[in-house]
């Protein structure tokens, strides 16, 4: 018995040696992240095989007709019996814009009205998301009247301020007859026709800039109100150093926002003056229709159209980086 046991202990005290290590040729399973990297990659096939409608749905309604514009602005493009065809590659219709005087006024008044629409959207959507925030039980009330003009339909929205302004039995042509005593043509006339088109986009889309704004106001944390309040900072102060900074990566996404749909502007001139009087209020938007589908240039259609998304790209792309830098600015102050 004690032989059994003494021997048990010897052998139980008997040095081990390392661990055979897994080698090429071993057949053994190594460790490691081994499994869970199949599994991150199972999980990202199957991702993509669920995302892949969607990503083709977006190709073939987006990125290809995008790529197929491109190809048509530098193609001479023949109108036959059963479609058109494309003869030859050219860059004629590019020439072409750059000397003519429609486009020209079109890039004009479309980055006019751009600049003008977008700052007072902002600085009154500002306003409006600041009223909103000391609001208490009345503020989902006035939010949902609010809301009613960016809710309506932008041809709706036209439609509705082209019977105010029209000069026959408008509204407002019958109030500013009472208060300048006489009928003035507000359509008619191309300043009073512009101011017009600024008026109702700022009025229909300034609730989206109040909406996105107060969002960015109800982020903040009371505690930098607080400690502004410490350091003796007043209302317009505690504005300017604290909730301006705060605000600017949201007010920078509503602008952004903002650029892309007012340099696309197309329902509202379309309705409310078709680009009248004369030319005045027709945007690029309105001038690629007008080449397009009344003219039938293809070529030169496409060419606008295309000109207007690299313009507003790069507009965008440099609002980012003026924005970034300002930003990295103020983090670093």
């Amino acid at each position: 018995m004690n032989a059994v046991t003494s021997s048990a202990t010897s052998s139980a005290t008997v040095p081990r040696g390392p661990a055979p290590q897994a080698g090429p040729g071993s057949g053994a399973v190594p460790r490691g992240d081994g499994p869970a990297r199949v599994s991150r990659r199972g999980r990202a096939r199957t991702g993509w095989f669920f995302a892949s409608p969607a990503l083709l749905t977006i190709a073939a309604v987006t990125v290809f007709p995008v790529l197929f514009s491109v190809l048509l602005s530098f193609a001479d493009v023949r109108l036959e019996y059963g479609g058109f065809s494309i003869q030859s590659l050219t860059g004629d219709h590019y020439a072409a814009l750059l000397s003519s005087p429609e486009w020209r006024h079109a890039l004009l008044f479309t980055f006019g009205f751009t600049a003008v629409t977008v700052l007072l959207e902002l600085v009154l959507g500002t306003a409006a998301a600041l009223v909103l925030e000391r609001l208490g039980a009345a503020r989902g009330w006035v939010l949902a009247v609010l809301l009613l003009p960016w809710a309506l339909i932008n041809v709706v929205a036209a439609q509705l301020w082209g019977y105010l302004f029209n000069g026959t039995y408008g509204g407002l042509t019958w109030l500013f007859e009472q208060i300048l005593g006489h009928q003035p043509d507000i359509l008619g006339q191309p300043a009073s026709a512009m101011g017009a088109m600024v008026v109702v986009d700022v009025w229909k889309t300034t609730p989206f800039v109040a909406i996105v704004v107060l969002a960015g106001l109800m982020l903040i944390p009371g505690d930098v109100y607080e400690a502004a309040e410490i350091d003796g900072a007043g209302a317009w102060t505690t504005f300017w150093k604290v909730t301006l900074p705060q605000l600017r990566p949201i007010m920078a996404i509503a602008v952004l926002f903002r650029i892309l749909q007012a340099f696309g502007i197309f329902d509202l001139p379309f309705v409310l003056t078709q680009g009248g009087p004369g030319t005045a209020t027709e945007s690029l938007a309105i001038l690629g229709y007008k080449t397009l589908f009344q003219n039938l240039d293809i070529g030169r259609g496409a060419a606008v159209a295309t000109t207007s998304a690299v313009i507003v790209i790069g507009c965008c792309l440099l609002f980012l980086r003026v924005f970034r830098t300002q930003a990295d600015e103020g983090g670093r102050a």
